[in-house]
């Protein structure tokens, strides 16, 4: 039975992936959200198809990896991802946002699906530069009338969800790699489908 819902959770997640490269005019319509900051921020990431698979993938990733890692890598991303904000609130413009946030859709994909183990603190160094760049592209594309700081809770507050997802979901596959090496490639996929416009 539980090998059946690892079946239908991956399937379900597979189907999923495979329709978000339609998504991949990632930020479009984030403006017209309520301006009030916390709403604008928490859809964000959500509304992102690149933000969303790269913040599943660090779960997943973190998961896979065990131990401390479960809770240093997001924390990591999260902690990246703040300042990168700050900077793109600032108006501080980061080089290649967009080529780099589509790279670690790719890059977090392809070290699920091949099983990458490395130490801890290098998973973490791997994700904080993805962390920087998705931050400064969630600053830069802060509406005008948003307060910084309920902007920056709502999309820490999503991301943690979404990291929370990945390790979830990776926990539920620790004993089925081949389910993680066809999810980790389904990301990797729609990373490169989401590049291919940039």
């Amino acid at each position: 039975m539980t090998r059946l819902i690892r079946t239908g959770a991956l399937a379900s997640l597979a189907v999923g992936l495979a329709g978000l490269p339609g998504l991949a005019q990632a930020h479009t319509g984030v403006h017209l959200l309520s301006a009030d900051g916390a709403a604008a921020g928490f859809a964000h990431p959500l509304l992102g198809a690149d933000h969303l698979l790269a913040m599943v993938a660090v779960g997943l990733w973190a998961a896979s990896l065990g131990g401390r890692a479960r809770f240093v890598v997001p924390a990591s991303f999260v902690a990246l991802m703040t300042f990168g904000a700050g900077l793109g609130i600032a108006g501080l413009a980061l080089p290649a946002v967009e080529p780099m946030i589509a790279l670690s859709v790719i890059a977090l994909g392809g070290l699920i699906a091949l099983a990458v183990r490395v130490p801890t603190a290098a998973a973490a160094a791997v994700v904080a530069l993805f962390g920087l760049f998705h931050g400064a592209a969630h600053g830069a594309e802060m509406p005008a009338l948003a307060s910084p700081l309920a902007y920056g809770l709502g999309f820490v507050a999503a991301t943690a969800l979404l990291h929370g997802a990945g390790l979830a979901l990776g926990a539920t596959l620790t004993h089925a790699p081949t389910f993680k090496l066809a999810g980790g490639a389904a990301i990797a996929a729609a990373g490169v489908a989401l590049a291919l416009p940039l």
